[in-house]
């Protein structure tokens, strides 16, 4: 079943269920926590429309059906996995997130969510996940103008992000990198946030293996001599690029 889209922070569905796209277990293949066994909650929809996104079919063209919270935290349950990733998508547009990352860390599982960060929800977690959506992330203005426009007004509300990161008892940003263009902004945000380099990480987009290791070799020395981290994709090294992985 098709869900509508989400375009505006208000739309949210119905209270005690989320739109999900998928649930699978896999590897987490980025970040702090690389290599991890988790599993993973993709919520469908999302506020923001990045040209690059990898899961149109949690954004673009959201699908998915309405899973029970308790139905969720039941099956985590029963993997007996001790990581959860809660991503989309946008996971923080679904009004039951707050209830899902709670009643999973009552559990006892250590709960990541994935947020692009333009929604200021209060929520529980282990590890904050802030990927900050950089200028050149907004879709074509001729093709998309209305989405190029929306995508521009809210990807970057630095306050909100600021008091989400102030929340989180741990805490990473994740900055998906096209063009060494891009290297002063990431930069600003960094300042703006207050944020510890060692506590950035650095990705390039791409979802080939060739495009990733073409990246490698000019965005790795960039970022370690800024004093970030440098994030690969292995997922797509280990998967390829396809659904549940």
């Amino acid at each position: 079943m098709r869900q509508r889209e989400f375009l505006h922070e208000d739309q949210r569905f119905t209270r005690g269920t989320l739109p999900i796209a998928e649930t699978f277990i896999s590897r987490q293949g980025e970040g702090k926590l690389t290599g991890t066994e988790s599993y993973f909650i993709r919520t469908s929809g999302c506020n923001l429309r990045c040209h690059f996104c990898d899961t149109p079919y949690a954004s673009w063209y959201p699908e998915g059906e309405p899973y029970d919270v308790g139905k969720l935290v039941t099956t985590v349950r029963k993997t007996g996995l001790s990581h959860v990733v809660v991503t989309g998508g946008e996971p923080l547009l679904a009004a039951a997130a707050p209830d899902l990352c709670r009643e999973l860390r009552r559990a006892g599982v250590h709960v990541t969510i994935e947020t692009a960060g333009t929604l200021e929800v209060s929520i529980e977690c282990d590890l904050l996940s802030l990927s900050p959506k950089l200028h050149g992330s907004a879709p074509d203005r001729d093709r998309h103008a209305r989405w190029h426009s929306l995508h521009h007004s809210r990807r970057m509300p630095l306050p909100t992000m600021r008091r989400l990161l102030d929340r989180a008892p741990d805490y990473q940003v994740k900055f998906v990198v096209e063009s060494d263009d891009e290297f002063p902004e990431i930069a600003a945000v960094v300042s703006d946030l207050r944020v510890d380099p060692s506590d950035v990480w650095i990705m390039p987009e791409g979802t080939t293996v060739q495009s990733l290791d073409a990246a490698l070799r000019w965005l790795r020395p960039w970022a370690e001599s800024a004093g970030y981290r440098y994030s690969d994709r292995m997922q797509i090294r280990w998967y390829g690029n396809r659904r549940g992985t």
